[in-house]
C-alpha cells in the first residue's frame, strides 16, 4: 500500500503522472606558435628544479606577413568607408569584384562599386562603419577568407549589422577584395521566457520528506531558448530509487495559461494547468493512473522565500472516489 500512495504522492506534487489529460573592430584569430623546449635529460637538483612560473611554456601570438597585409587593408578599407571616399573604397576591390548584398543584389566591377558607394554616401551622409569579430583564414598562399560582423552606424537611426564573408586574393596591387557576401543577421528564436518567468523558483533541485523513509527529489532547468522547464523527479526509498519521471512545464498560447505534461516511469501521464495569485501557486491536474484509472486534483504551492516552498494537495480524486488531501508540508531548496 506504502508503494501505492508514495506513486500517487508524486503524482500529485508535479501535477502529473498518472491521470488523464484535460480537455571597434576584434583581433582576427592569430596562429599560436609555441616556442620549443629544450630540457636537460639528466635528473636535475633540488636546487636546479625552477619556480612554477619559470617552467610555464612561452607562447607568442604571431601574424604572418600575408595576415598583417590583410589586417591593415581591412583598416584601410573601414576608413575609406568612414570618410565617405567612393572612390578609394572601390580601389581595395579588384578589377572584378563581386558585392552580393543581404536582399541578393550582385554588384559587379570597380566601377559598379564605385557609383552604388557615391550614390549610398550622397543619401547617407556621416555613415560609419565598424567591422567587428574579424578573423583571417589563410586558404592558400594566394587567397585568404575574412568572416565577421559589419555594423553600419547613421545618426539618428539603431545601428544595423549584417555577418560577412570576403574573399580575399593576392594580386601585383597587393591583397585586393574578390568578392563579399553579407547576410542579415540570424532572427533570434521566439521564446516564451517572459510567460514562464514567475516560475523560476523552479529552476535547481529540491527536496522533501513527506512520508517518513521516502524522499522526493526534484530538479528543473531551462531548455533552450527558455520555452520550457524540464522537471526530473525521483523517489528515493532510503537509498533505492523506487520511482522517477519527467515533468515538462511550457506555456500554451492556443489558451493563453501556463501548461504542464508529466509523465512517470510507472507508465502513468498527466496534465495540469497553472494559474497564481502573488507568491501562491495554484494547478489543476488531471491524470491517468498506469491501471487505466482516472483522476484529478487541486495542488497549492505557497513560496514562502526563494528556498522554502509549502505544499499542499485538496480535491484528490480516483475514478470518482474521494481521497483524503494531503495536509501541508515544506519543501527545501537543495544545498548546493
Amino acid at each position: 500500500m506504502k508503494r501505492l500512495f508514495s506513486g500517487l504522492l508524486v503524482a500529485l506534487l508535479l501535477c502529473g503522472p498518472g491521470w488523464s489529460q484535460d480537455s571597434t573592430p576584434s583581433a582576427p584569430a592569430d596562429e599560436e606558435k609555441v616556442k620549443e623546449v629544450q630540457e636537460d635529460a639528466s635528473p636535475a637538483s633540488a636546487e636546479e628544479v625552477p619556480d612554477v612560473g619559470e617552467a610555464i611554456v612561452e607562447i607568442e601570438l604571431v601574424l604572418t606577413e600575408d595576415e598583417a597585409a590583410i589586417l591593415a587593408a581591412v583598416d584601410s578599407y573601414a576608413e575609406a568607408f568612414n570618410k565617405g571616399d567612393a572612390k578609394a573604397l572601390a580601389g581595395h576591390w579588384t578589377e572584378n569584384g563581386e558585392f552580393v548584398t543581404p536582399a541578393g543584389n550582385v554588384l559587379k566591377g570597380r566601377k559598379a562599386l564605385e557609383e552604388d558607394f557615391t550614390a549610398y554616401f550622397a543619401e547617407n551622409s556621416g555613415v560609419k562603419l565598424e567591422l567587428i569579430e574579424t578573423q583571417i583564414k589563410m586558404l592558400s598562399p594566394h587567397v585568404a577568407s575574412e568572416t565577421g560582423i559589419a555594423r553600419v552606424i547613421l545618426e539618428g537611426e539603431a545601428p544595423s549589422e549584417t555577418s560577412y564573408e570576403a574573399i580575399h586574393v593576392k594580386s601585383a596591387e597587393g591583397w585586393r577584395i574578390d568578392s563579399v557576401k553579407e547576410d542579415a543577421p540570424r532572427e533570434t528564436p521566439p521564446t516564451h521566457y517572459q510567460k514562464l518567468q514567475a516560475l523560476e523558483w523552479m529552476i535547481g533541485t529540491w527536496v522533501d520528506n513527506a512520508e517518513e523513509g521516502i524522499t522526493i527529489e526534484t530538479t528543473g532547468r531551462w531548455t533552450t531558448n527558455s520555452n520550457f522547464i524540464v522537471r526530473t523527479f525521483r523517489v528515493f526509498i532510503q537509498d533505492r530509487v523506487d520511482f522517477e519521471g519527467t515533468q515538462v512545464v511550457g506555456w500554451d498560447p492556443s489558451i493563453g495559461a501556463i501548461r504542464s505534461w508529466t509523465f512517470d516511469s510507472d507508465g502513468g501521464f498527466g496534465v495540469g494547468r497553472w494559474s497564481n495569485s502573488g507568491s501562491r501557486w495554484t494547478v489543476q491536474a488531471l491524470n491517468v493512473l498506469p491501471d487505466g484509472r482516472r483522476g484529478s486534483s487541486t495542488n497549492i504551492y505557497d513560496l514562502l522565500d526563494e528556498n522554502t516552498i509549502e505544499f499542499k494537495s485538496i480535491g484528490r480524486q480516483v475514478d470518482g472516489e474521494l481521497l483524503p488531501s494531503i495536509d501541508t508540508f515544506t519543501i527545501v531548496r537543495a544545498a548546493e
